[in-house]
């Protein structure tokens, strides 16, 4: 069943809420005569009961999942492709390596460099002490100091360019495909792999300006999809866009999910729940009852009274099967369901009568005359 209030639904038992819906049809219980004299039998359909069920009002959209954290790794320096180290789809730590370069020649620098900051700071200590004992000038000190700081900032630099051979992932995540292979050169900012945080996933979705009340940051949304039916990842909303689209109406979201065992992965679509509100005493029929002509939706009412003045209320009995072959007028027979325990069914009714019809359920307009089964219902989209 479906909840027809605010385009929400009930989970589990799913019923439509009926406060806007309208009725349509009353039946009572004795056939009429068509032209010439003869008694059309009645129209057997299934019934059910209209009853009063708690009701969640719930927000839905569809998203797509996006890691939380997403980096593409590349050199910094041009160089060949010793190894890589790292399996695709592997879980990576932070600092793993990734992929180290030829590193000869930048090995050889750094040593060199090291030797000339090591020669530079002896040959400063020397001549300080000189310089104490009045035995060397201070230009001679300040040349000293210069170069030694010339000789450690040169030092410096062999070692960064050094250690850019060896590539380490930035961030813990998985590992993605390899986009280069050991023996390959490599011109600096060429893609190697790229390495995803999907401990927690983002899922990106739009919503309806009406729902920006209920849709806040922190609120509790449920994500569900269908490689994994039935399973539920539960998060809540981090981003709302503060500029709508013009065109749409609609917002831009975020939700944070956890995502248990990585099984969530970037690309997936994904179905996205939020709980709106509750109504603990919503008249519910059966999803089937209800049908639709054009923008409007409508329920087959029995009664025997032969009238509908207003709405529905708990008790009464509509049609959730063989409506389609209703028609101003026609008369009707209650069966039992075909379905062997069906909620909502109801007993046989006494007998057949002409059809009568509804009144509008928001409107609190009068049925019109018996005989005119003309069904009236609440315009707006219907979930």
């Amino acid at each position: 069943m479906r909840t027809l209030e605010r385009d929400a639904r009930r989970m589990g038992a799913r019923s439509a809420a009926l406060a806007l819906l309208a009725t349509a049809l009353a039946l009572p219980g004795c056939g009429s005569k068509a032209a010439g004299g003869f008694q059309m039998p009645p129209t057997p359909v299934e019934v059910a009961d209209v009853k009063t069920e708690p009701v969640s009002d719930r927000f839905r959209a569809v998203g797509t999942v996006d890691a939380d954290e997403t980096v593409k790794i590349v050199n910094e320096i041009a160089a060949v492709v010793r190894e890589l180290p790292f399996a695709e789809g592997q879980a990576v730590a932070k600092g793993d390596l990734i992929a180290r370069l030829d590193d000869s020649e930048l090995g050889a620098e750094a040593a060199r460099a090291d030797a000339l900051r090591d020669q530079a700071r002896t040959n400063h200590e020397r001549v300080r002490q000189l310089f104490e004992q009045k035995a060397a000038s201070q230009q001679e000190l300040d040349d000293a100091s210069s170069a030694l700081k010339v000789a450690e900032a040169n030092a410096v630099v062999a070692r960064t360019r050094y250690a850019k051979a060896h590539i380490r992932s930035p961030l813990t995540g998985v590992a993605g495909r390899r986009l280069v292979s050991p023996g390959a050169y490599l011109a600096v900012g060429t893609p190697i792999t790229e390495v995803a945080s999907i401990g927690m996933v983002k899922v990106g979705f739009s919503a309806p300006e009406r729902y920006l009340p209920q849709l806040r940051r922190r609120a509790v949304i449920e994500v569900t999809t269908t490689a994994y039916p039935g399973e539920v990842f539960a998060g809540d909303i981090s981003v709302v866009d503060p500029i709508l689209d013009a065109v749409s109406h609609t917002v831009q979201m975020v939700a944070r999910v956890h995502n248990r065992d990585g099984r969530l992965r970037p690309g997936m679509s994904a179905d996205i729940t939020a709980m709106l509100g509750e109504r603990p005493q919503a008249l519910t029929v059966p999803d089937e009852a209800i049908f639709s002509e054009g923008d409007q939706s409508f329920v087959y009412v029995v009664k025997p009274d032969s009238t509908v003045m207003q709405g529905l209320k708990a008790g009464d009995r509509v049609v959730r099967a063989g409506y389609q072959k209703l028609f101003e007028g026609a008369k009707v027979m209650p069966v039992p369901s075909m379905a062997a325990g069906a909620p909502g069914t109801g007993a046989p009714g006494a007998g057949a009568g002409p059809a009568t019809p509804g009144a509008p359920a928001a409107g609190g307009k009068p049925a019109a005359p018996a005989g005119k089964a003309t069904p009236a219902g609440t315009k707006g989209n219907q979930r």
